[in-house]
């Protein structure tokens, strides 16, 4: 009897434990289930708030670019979507300051091309590519433009044969120069390449702080030459003020049909476009990135968005985010082999 009545207390016991385990599995089920459900509520409701979208400086093109993208969504999205600048260092405080964001699609980054630049120019520039950035979609791209003012070279040759004649009369104070906003900017960068690395000139890099200075030193013939993107500059070619000599794309472009490529020029081995991309911090979620994608990449292929790039020098890319993730290698590949070449450093 008392072998009997201890068996029945240990199966009792035993009951218990499991029955606590299952009340203890259920409860963990019914956590994930529910975590599950708000995380699939938060993705269904986003963006629930203001968003972010944190740009280079005022003028910029990525600038340009993010707050059209900005009023789309947020006319999309029934939010605020609003552009923060945050100049300083070639656009790299406003790719450090979005890294740090978390990546809850609140805070993104509108970057241009200088993404794929300074870490060539700056070993420590404080960001990785791969590790901190999550890329989204590629918005659109424009290529650079070399100018001069009105009285300047005919021709992005004449401008080459100026800049070889001033090499030879360097002795008695000739200088052939050039500006761009600034300097390990893609449009100084690709200036460089052009006319030192490819035409063997030795022509002066003459830095700007930013667009409207060195187009004002265009205007006024205060540089030779300038190299500037396409967009900021579109105006006062057409005004006749400023003359293009070449854009840096494979094609010529619909805003400027005029205007020849430097591959027409006699340079076809190299060709250079400033994009614009957003992106988000590192680990965002795919569904999040995927969302965000395809209202964007939805934009992108309505006429208004592609007449309203067109105004400002652009063409839509778009893409998915694997094939933006690709580019961006590409592009980083690219302007590290150019840095090398010219030499080009931060001033």
């Amino acid at each position: 009897m008392q072998q009997s009545t201890q068996q029945t207390t240990s199966n009792r016991v035993n009951m218990d434990r499991i029955s606590t385990a299952l009340r203890g599995l259920l409860l963990t089920a019914t956590a994930v289930l529910g975590l599950g459900s708000a995380m699939a509520l938060a993705q269904e409701t986003y963006p629930a708030r203001t968003v972010r979208l944190i740009s280079a400086s005022a003028g910029s093109p990525q600038d340009l670019v993010g707050r059209l993208l900005g009023q789309r969504l947020s006319e999309l999205w029934g939010q605020p979507v609003v552009v923060e600048n945050k100049a300083g260092a070639g656009a790299l405080l406003s790719i450090t300051s979005m890294i740090k964001a978390p990546a809850d699609g609140y805070t993104m980054l509108v970057t241009s091309s200088s993404v794929a630049v300074l870490p060539g120019l700056m070993p420590n520039a404080g960001y990785d590519a791969d590790k901190d950035l999550t890329p989204v979609i590629l918005v659109a791209s424009s290529p650079n433009l070399l100018i001069t003012h009105a009285g300047g070279p005919a021709s992005l040759q004449e401008a080459i044969s100026r800049a070889r004649a001033a090499d030879t009369a360097a002795a008695s104070g000739g200088r052939f120069n050039y500006g761009s906003p600034g300097s390990g900017t893609t449009p100084q960068l690709t200036a460089e390449y052009l006319l030192r690395t490819l035409a063997g000139t030795k022509a002066t890099h003459v830095p700007y702080k930013g667009i409207p200075p060195v187009l004002a030193a265009a205007v006024s013939g205060e540089v030779d030459i300038a190299s500037v993107a396409l967009p900021a500059a579109a105006g006062l070619v057409k005004s006749g003020k400023l003359r293009g000599l070449a854009v840096t794309s494979a094609r010529r472009v619909a805003a400027m049909p005029d205007v020849p490529t430097i591959a027409e020029a006699g340079f076809s081995n190299f060709e250079d476009t400033t994009w614009v991309g957003l992106m988000l911090p590192a680990n965002a979620p795919a569904a999040l990135v995927n969302r965000i994608h395809a209202d964007v990449e939805k934009l992108l292929a309505t006429p208004d968005m592609r007449s309203r790039l067109a105004a400002i020098g652009f063409e839509p890319m778009g893409g998915t985010p694997q094939q933006f993730a690709a580019y961006l290698r590409q592009e980083i590949g690219k302007w590290n082999k150019v840095i090398k070449a010219t030499g080009a450093r931060l001033e």
